[in-house]
């Protein structure tokens, strides 16, 4: 169990990492050499050139006053307002921002509040001094809950601020699901221009054997959307080849004059791609029954996206059409009625991978409890009492080993993703993020609750009866809040600080501008600015709303720490969304939706998890009370999703025209 002393070391660690990597970056973004690492988004844009800086100065920044302003990132990240940067990142990207913004919203008055009422009310009672015998814990857990007595009046304080909470995280929720989805809105009615807003998606196109499918959707359209419909685009199955290279790696290898060698590829891909378009518009079996339908107005568009074209549901199935860089074309070619099978497979293989993963889970928890690694491992016991190796153990180790056992996962998830066959990039995200938001929540959140505890307290279990088993559960849930601290310092400090410093991207940008940039292209593909990576942004931020509404009442020294992640988030990402990213497409805010289910979902949690604490603390006066706090968080949940999802599932036709 780590104490006090072992979170001020972990938090040394894991701050003074976080301050390195921030002067670091603070120092390199202002050399010329690494313009294109922290800064790749303004020469796309063609906003900044190298060829500005004289010569002399395209290197190493020369000049000493540069360096009295190396911290001016942070307020050239905060002050450029939303709605330019909306015009100049994208929807996406503010509403993502949006997302950290919630999270202070939510927490800072948490925060105030339960550092007013609930930390004194659980530090001035006694309940851990009279049971030191029965759990392992430390000082800083007479913070928690767990130091309340059973059956104490004190109780009524967490049940009421549980009410206040929910309250106030529902009023902030509706806000902002009413702001977004006004955001989204105007956005999509401003860009007039974008296709995807005149292009339906068409599946299940039936098979007529005295037309092709290009033509039998011709007909079918020409007949039923006379009025609006203008063209259609077959989907096709193509086996075009890629690109030679010449030599290892295009390093070494025979030397070709340039200027022979790119033409004669150049006449090869056009000599291939003119007979793989013969070949397919002249096979009907390379045409699949899939068709990007264009219309000449959104209002006809929309008719068509949320209308059923025929009396058969399984027929001619329409949508809205992704915009062209969000398709994922391979999945185009997958059946449409084997995509539920598809389904069940890939959630069948998510619940293997969760249960596979409680194994590194358990070991994790096993080396947050130091008592049990000195019975198992007796030998070690001199070394490991050592007070700053016994720190290390519990204070930061434990949050570490987890984050480098996820490393790996949205990888996995995002194949899995793929397989499942969704038809867009931005669905591929957000269906990977709901898949490692329930793998969080299973085994970061409650794995990690109920392993930790129940390995800390196994030899306790033994000699209990089966009655005492909840109490003592419920004693040490609070106590699991060490662990989780820890683990935010490893994640939402010194990992956020290392995105911002892009030490992985900027080793890859000098290597290949030395090995292989040979062009201004080249140097642009070099740069690698990467997206928002929602599939790994979300289920983070979702857990640490989880984490911050579970543990605002049980054991609120866990707030500081979620605010502090929230706060500096929101400085870093904005300053990559400005400088850096560059996204693969633009959603105009899809995801929002699944954040605010995520939120919800973490209050239903808290109430619950509250709901069984106060049961084993047999507080039977006030416990009653919360029951009913579920149903109406779910009943808000219905409200809202009435009210504003619409807006992310449909076009309304009074903005189409």
């Amino acid at each position: 169990m780590a104490t006090l002393q072992d979170l001020m070391l972990s938090a040394a660690i894991n701050g003074g990492s976080t301050i390195v990597f921030l002067l670091v970056f603070a120092f390199l973004r202002l050399q010329p050499f690494s313009d294109r690492v922290y800064y790749p988004k303004w020469f796309i844009k063609g906003v900044r050139k190298s060829e500005d800086r004289p010569i002399k100065a395209r290197f190493v920044n020369l000049d000493p006053r540069a360096y009295l302003h190396f911290l001016d990132w942070m307020w050239e990240s905060i002050r450029m307002p939303e709605l330019e940067l909306i015009d100049h990142a994208g929807l996406d990207s503010a509403i993502l921002l949006r997302i950290y913004l919630l999270g202070l919203k939510v927490f800072v008055p948490l925060l105030v509040l339960c550092f007013l009422i609930l930390v004194p009310v659980n530090a001035t009672d006694t309940n851990l001094r009279k049971s030191s015998g029965k759990l392992f814990s430390a000082d800083i857990d007479k913070l928690s809950v767990a130091n309340v007595q059973d059956r104490s009046d004190r109780l009524w304080a967490h049940m009421l601020l549980t009410y206040v909470f929910t309250l106030w995280t529902c009023y902030v929720l509706h806000n902002e699901y009413k702001t977004v989805a006004f955001m989204r809105l105007r956005f999509l009615k401003s860009q007039l221009s974008r296709p995807e807003q005149f292009t339906v998606l068409v599946r299940q196109i039936p098979d007529d054997p005295d037309e092709t499918v290009g033509l039998h959707v011709d007909h079918f359209f020409r007949v039923n959307h006379y009025e609006h419909y203008l063209m259609y685009q077959a989907g096709l199955k193509s086996r075009f080849s890629s690109p030679n290279q010449k030599g290892f790696l295009g390093i070494r290898g025979e030397k070709l004059d340039a200027m022979k060698f790119y033409t004669s590829e150049i006449e090869r891909l056009v000599g291939e791609a003119a007979t793989e378009k013969e070949r397919i518009f002249s096979d009907e079996k390379a045409k699949l029954p899939v068709a990007f339908v264009t219309f000449d107005s959104r209002w006809g568009a929309a008719v068509c996206a949320q209308t059923q074209q025929t009396k058969d549901p399984t027929k001619w199935l329409a949508e809205w059409a992704p915009e062209p860089r969000d398709v994922y074309w391979r999945n185009l070619a997958i059946p449409y009625m084997e995509l539920y099978f598809r389904k069940i497979a890939i959630t069948a293989a998510v619940v293997v991978l969760i249960l596979f993963f409680m194994i590194p889970v358990t070991f994790v928890q096993s080396l947050a409890n130091i008592e049990d690694i000195e019975r198992t491992v007796k030998f070690l016991r001199p070394v490991i009492e050592r007070k700053f190796i016994k720190s290390i153990l519990q204070g930061f180790l434990p949050g570490l080993a987890l984050k480098i056992f996820l490393l790996i996962l949205p990888s996995v998830l995002m194949i899995l993703s793929k397989v499942e066959g969704h038809l867009s990039l931005s669905k591929l995200d957000r269906m990977a993020a709901a898949k490692h938001f329930y793998f969080m929540v299973f085994n970061v959140f409650f794995a990690s609750v109920f392993t930790g505890s129940a390995l800390q307290q196994l030899k306790l279990f033994l000699h209990k009866s089966p009655s005492d088993i909840p109490q003592l559960l419920g004693d040490a849930i609070p106590l699991k809040a060490t662990f989780f601290i820890s683990y935010i310092m490893v994640d939402g400090w010194a990992s956020v600080a290392g995105e911002i410093l892009r030490l992985k991207p900027l080793l890859f940008f000098h290597f290949r501008n030395m090995m292989f940039v040979k062009t201004e292209k080249d140097r642009e593909k070099a740069m690698a600015p990467g997206g928002l990576s929602l599939n790994t942004a979300l289920p983070h931020v979702g857990l640490y709303f989880l984490l911050g509404l579970v543990y605002a009442v049980i054991a609120p020294i866990i707030l500081p720490f979620i605010v502090t992640f929230f706060g500096f988030s929101y400085l870093v990402y904005r300053n990559q969304v400005i400088n850096v990213y560059h996204p693969e497409y633009e959603s105009a805010g899809g995801f929002w939706p699944h954040i605010h289910n995520r939120v919800v979902a973490s209050m239903i949690i808290m109430q619950l998890t509250l709901l069984g604490l106060l049961s084993t603390k047999r507080a039977a006066s006030s416990t009653p009370f919360l029951a009913g706090l579920p149903v109406l968080t779910f009943i808000f949940h219905t409200y809202t999703k009435r009210c504003f999802e619409s807006a992310f599932v449909k076009f309304p036709l009074e903005v189409s025209s």
